[in-house]
């Protein structure tokens, strides 16, 4: 698998850094055969050590990776994915939040409105889009796109990436709590198929503000939670440096989630992360979309709301509790078992 070297390193990466400033500088010594060699020797040892880091990292290790600078944002996924993209404005109320953007267009087949949180790459971006944090208007702009959708039969595709909403003076006194909770209650009934993937940040009610739908999927590598691990250890702690831990308490992994059946699915990412190889990452969400859609548009509407709805309605509930803890007393057993028979 094709590796894109990047400028920036995360904090547990010194190793694969070392290994690409060691084949940097043989391929511009450039000489021959023999420094060929070593280089693929080289690439080796540096897919075996992404391997071992990634298929270990801790779920703070994940929140980070889920902020590289170089991972794929929403405009990445608009430009290689969405066809024929025609992005739609405002909220018909205050104004056009550009930390949301929404349009329809074309994945494989299927027609579909896209609704999504932007971040930004560059710093102007960034401001422009609030660093990806929503204000109530981006929110009311999502779900008169989103009841435009529901008139004319057209599917859902939300895709995540945010810290959180806009927790401003100005957002509070213009209704970011409301304007949350009616999209929560609305896109519960919403009488359209509806897939929701977490591509990056998936950060408390501003990801919910565009996150209830009949499939909920992750990335790999992003992370999913009630609150920031910084935000969580500053409550807890008082002291922001205990995010590593506050970040295992959390379970805001994918592969957390999925146990506690929070979230439905897992899209695999490429070796070493999305910013590794953005075409690979884009194309796994292109074809999970694509597959999910199809199979949701098999449901009858009533049938796929109720659905929807009864699925909202399970996730903490005892029953689920129970199972869920008890699958993972299983695997537990079973690890300990294959330890115990390899000693």
């Amino acid at each position: 698998m094709p590796i894109t070297k990047r400028a920036e390193y995360l904090p547990f990466e010194n190793k694969i850094a070392e290994l690409d400033a060691e084949i940097d500088k043989l391929s511009i010594a450039d000489a021959g055969d023999k420094n060929s060699s070593a280089i693929r020797n080289l690439q080796k040892k540096q897919v075996q050590e992404l391997k071992n880091i990634y298929s270990n990292l801790s779920a703070w290790e994940t929140v980070q990776v889920s902020r590289h600078p170089q991972r794929p944002i929403l405009t990445d996924y608009l430009n290689l994915m969405v066809k024929d993209f025609r992005e739609l404005h405002g909220d018909r109320c205050f104004g056009d939040d550009r930390a949301i953007v929404t349009g329809f267009g074309q994945i494989g087949r299927e027609r579909v409105l896209i609704v999504g949180h932007n971040k930004g790459r560059d710093t102007k971006e960034k401001i422009e889009c609030n660093f990806g944090c929503a204000n109530p208007e981006g929110y009311r702009k999502a779900l008169a796109k989103m009841k435009l959708a529901e008139k004319y039969g057209i599917p859902i595709v939300t895709l995540i990436d945010t810290p959180g909403a806009y927790p401003g003076i100005g957002a509070e006194e213009r209704g970011q709590a409301q304007a949350i909770a009616v999209n929560l209650m609305e896109m519960a009934r919403l009488k359209t198929p509806i897939v929701c993937v977490v591509i990056g940040e998936g950060g408390s009610g501003g990801a919910l503000g565009i996150g209830v739908g009949d499939r909920m999927a992750m990335l790999e590598y992003s992370y999913y939670s009630v609150i920031s691990p910084e935000g969580c250890a500053a409550i807890l702690w008082r002291d922001g440096s205990k995010a590593n831990e506050a970040a295992e308490a959390l379970k805001l992994t994918s592969k957390d989630l999925l146990e506690l059946k929070v979230v439905d699915d897992c899209i695999k990412e490429p070796l070493g992360g999305a910013h590794r190889n953005i075409h690979d990452a884009v194309r796994n969400v292109e074809q999970y979309l694509i597959k999910t859609l199809r199979e949701l548009k098999r449901y009858e509407i009533k049938d796929l709301v109720d659905k929807r709805y009864k699925k909202i309605l399970s996730i903490g509930s005892p029953n689920q509790k129970k199972t869920t803890t008890r699958k993972i007393k299983e695997t537990k057993t079973k690890k300990t078992r294959k330890v115990s028979s390899s000693v």
